[in-house]
């Protein structure tokens, strides 16, 4: 029964089974592909186009560009986002580098009950904590800045989790090789340890910056001036162009918001995979 088994997953597939394997590729491609094709075609409509039901591109695509671009100034709201992102991403990336160096490397009193909290905080959504961050960041004076948009989340419980994970996985010689050579804990951070983890590095990088380019609620609570805010925020803005809903420069508007986490994607994709692959094996 055993080698029968075993000959059976060892068989090549037949023509039949790696036809249906491409049908459910090619159906799962158009279900996520679908709606990006729809909303770059909508993009390039006016509303009469629009309303018209076509799945072909419009004559609207200059005139949207310029609602988009000049009138609503969705480039200052992508510049802020992009800022916001950047250092939120740098933030966590570091913090979460040093607390994994901290639960692997050294010892100290509630290390565990530390690390355990640190997971607990991963099944806590943001929400619960949010009305006391934003008591915080207004006594703070940090209200309407970039201070308040970010620094409350420069720490990550997730980053924190990887590197902890990545770091408990590398040869301990490598910490006493370091010891006996000299070196204190920060260069034997960025000596050694940052050298063998840039695949995680990318990874966490990925999902801090998609993490941080998508924020709406927070932003939306914490800045008052129109001009400091980030795109999600700021595609809202082309809801209601001409006194009426237009649906074309609110698509153009999300697709141009989403070439910025794409670009993001596509250039760490190699490193995003690495990092999870290394994660899972270990």
């Amino acid at each position: 029964m055993g080698e029968f088994n075993m000959r059976s997953a060892l068989r090549p597939k037949s023509s039949v089974d790696r036809w249906y394997t491409h049908l459910a590729l090619i159906s799962t491609v158009c279900l996520i592909g679908f709606p990006l094709i729809y909303a770059i075609v909508v993009s390039t409509q006016s509303n009469t186009e629009y309303f018209s039901r076509q799945l072909t591109p419009g004559s609207s695509l200059r005139d949207n560009f310029d609602v988009v671009w000049r009138q609503r100034d969705l480039g200052s709201y992508m510049m802020n986002s992009i800022v916001q992102a950047v250092i939120i991403t740098i933030g966590k990336t570091i913090t979460a580098m040093l607390a994994g160096l901290a639960f692997v490397h050294f010892d100290f009193r509630a290390k565990w009950f530390v690390f355990w909290f640190v997971l607990v905080t991963l099944m806590m959504p943001t929400e619960i904590s949010i009305i006391a961050l934003f008591q915080i960041v207004g006594d703070l004076g940090w209200s309407n800045s970039m201070l308040g948009l970010t620094v409350p989340f420069l720490a990550s419980a997730t980053g924190a989790f990887l590197f902890r994970q990545h770091f408990a996985k590398l040869p301990a010689e490598l910490s006493d090789a370091a010891r006996i050579d000299g070196a204190g804990p920060v260069q034997f951070l960025f000596r050694i340890l940052l050298p063998l983890s840039w695949n995680v590095i990318g990874a966490l990088a990925v999902i801090q910056f998609l993490y941080s380019w998508n924020m709406y609620l927070w932003p939306r609570l914490v800045i008052n001036d129109q001009s400091e805010q980030v795109v999600q925020i700021g595609l809202g803005t082309l809801r209601n162009v001409g006194g009426g809903q237009s649906y074309g420069p609110l698509m153009l508007g999300a697709v141009i918001a989403s070439i910025p986490p794409t670009l993001v994607f596509v250039l760490l994709q190699r490193t995003f995979l690495k990092g999870f692959s290394i994660s899972a094996d270990k």
